[in-house]
């Protein structure tokens, strides 16, 4: 009796446990996020189906409305995806097609702010001018970095810095064992921004000196994407950290309604420490980008210390998303603390550095260009930048990049290196997070294959380094992505590299992970399932929306 009393208990635990995990599952942010959204996307087409009845003057009116859109669409000044991506839907739908833009495009959250953030960079500025003397050189004695170095500081209003260090770390476990020691040094300010924080073992690690360092006066402050709070982060995780002395704020949080500002994420990888040290790249805060668990094999990632003047340039960046969401958004809110965080230097009093034996302009560590974009800018800065690369490329230009997602100028500048006799190599991953995208990535293969670019795939697993390097005296470490969603929805940055020595570990990391790859070929992309080619060639369609 008493071990069937045993085992009927150990049933009713058993019960008990698994009826809690169906009760945290169906009450959990994520589920009743999807509840609400579909009680929404229901409540959409019952009133469609009510103004049904009144279709014959409805008809028109959206027909008309959606004729008018389309010749605007038409003229606009964007990609020409986009165009395509809107110019069918208009034309097969053409009594919704015109609702349908309305509703994404005239979003009144996402164009307040745009305007706030723009708002904040105009207030910015004055601490980002270019060093006089730095321009003066570049132009007197140009070299390939004057041209793209204006196009950024008139662009994306960011200078171009010598005197930085920058170190180069070719994996996650890397970064984080150097950023530690770093943490452990702060005296006045920690600023970091990111994309994603999971609980385990590397935020762990990283928290705990951040609570330390908030109790021992040195201000913390964090800023991550709104898509953690809906499955990565507990419920009211911020609530946790502000206890713990660290200031946070979340980038447009994730909520369960139809909205398109959801589309513009916060995808920068930005820690700032005392404004004398700064790491970018592709690692976020979670234990796969440290290898401590594989969900996609062996996790291939990348980052870049930057020391010195460089710096001030993340600063600023991090400061004005800060202040473009927080209580400082408001349109009469200036902010008056800007210099708080940036060292005492004077613009335009830089001494001229020795210059490499060339004669160039080029000072001995070269220079370095940190710089960002959004959905705030007209221009399409990142894409620029990797075009003016693609196409300056003289031996070689090199790429790794887990999302290969492209528009035309981008396959173009692709296939025009690799046509002019540079050597152009993608690496991409072999085992995908995304299979949908993994099969829009794989069917750009053929095209590039025929004219002659060497694509690889990283066999060990998932490649998630956003890195181009060219030529031995050029390179671009960030958290960039060759897609539509980092070119254009998300707001990014990244460090681009002239001649400074961390280049040639930026190449051999390269050439190292090229030994882990294989070869993509014809036959290799034949062999791949038809029903996957089909299905990356629909949803290749819908690229700008991915």
């Amino acid at each position: 009796m008493g071990i069937l009393w045993c085992f009927k208990e150990a049933g009713e635990n058993s019960m008990t446990k698994l009826l809690q995990k169906m009760k945290n599952l169906i009450f959990s942010r994520l589920v009743i996020t999807i509840v609400l959204v579909l009680a929404q996307a229901y409540f959409l087409f019952a009133t469609f189906y009510w103004l049904s009845n009144y279709m014959p003057v409805i008809s028109v009116a959206l027909m008309l409305l959606t004729g008018v859109l389309l010749i605007y669409v038409v003229n606009r000044d964007i990609n020409p995806a986009f165009k395509l991506t809107w110019a069918i839907p208009f034309c097969i739908f053409p009594l919704f097609g015109g609702l349908l833009y309305l509703y994404v495009e005239a979003n009144f959250i996402t164009i307040a702010i745009k305007k706030t953030i723009n708002r904040r960079i105009e207030e910015g500025k004055p601490y980002l001018e270019q060093d006089g003397e730095i321009r003066k050189r570049l132009n007197e004695k140009p070299c390939s970095m004057s041209a793209i170095s204006r196009y950024v500081e008139n662009t994306g209003g960011f200078p171009t810095y010598e005197n930085t260090k920058v170190t180069y770390f070719p994996m996650g476990e890397d970064k984080f064992a150097d950023l530690l020691p770093e943490l452990e040094k702060a005296e006045r300010f920690i600023l970091m921004e990111y994309f994603i924080i999971y609980e385990g073992a590397v935020w762990d690690s990283i928290l705990e000196i951040l609570e330390r360092k908030a109790a021992a006066g040195v201000e913390v402050k964090l800023m991550y994407d709104g898509t953690c709070a809906i499955n990565g982060l507990p419920r009211k995780y911020e609530e946790k950290l502000k206890r713990a002395g660290i200031d946070v704020r979340i980038f447009l949080p994730a909520v369960p309604f139809f909205s398109t500002h959801q589309n513009h994420r916060d995808h920068r990888k930005i820690l700032v420490i005392d404004g004398e040290i700064a790491y970018n790249g592709g690692i976020n805060l979670a234990d796969e980008y440290a290898n401590k668990t594989h969900p996609y094999g062996h996790w291939k990632d990348t980052a870049v210390k930057v020391e010195g003047d460089a710096v001030k340039s993340y600063t600023m960046m991090f400061l004005q998303l800060w202040y473009s969401i927080g209580p400082e958004s408001s349109p009469n809110y200036i902010p008056g603390d800007y210099l708080k965080y940036l060292p005492e230097k004077i613009p335009g009093k830089t001494e001229p550095l020795p210059l490499q034996q060339d004669g160039w302009a080029v000072p001995e560590g070269g220079y370095v260009m940190p710089y960002g974009d959004g959905p705030n800018s007209r221009h399409s800065l990142a894409e620029n930048v990797y075009l003016d690369m693609m196409n300056r490329a003289n031996r070689y230009i090199h790429v790794m990049t887990p999302y290969f997602i492209n528009d035309n100028e981008t396959i173009r500048a692709f296939k025009y290196a690799a046509e002019r006799g540079t050597e152009v190599i993608l690496i991409v991953p072999h085992i995908p997070d995304k299979k949908a995208i993994y099969d829009v990535t794989r069917i750009s293969y053929p095209v590039l294959l025929r004219a002659g670019v060497k694509v690889y795939e990283y066999t060990p697993g998932f490649v998630h380094a956003k890195v181009v390097v060219s030529d031995d005296n050029k390179a671009v470490v960030g958290s960039i992505n060759f897609d539509f969603r980092s070119l254009y929805h998300h707001f990014e940055c990244a460090t681009y590299i002239y001649r400074n020595p961390v280049i040639d570990a930026i190449e051999e990391d390269f050439q190292r992970t090229l030994e882990a790859c294989q070869e993509v070929t014809m036959e290799y992309y034949l062999a791949i399932p038809w029903y996957h080619r089909l299905f990356g060639k629909v949803l290749n369609f819908f690229a700008p929306l991915l």
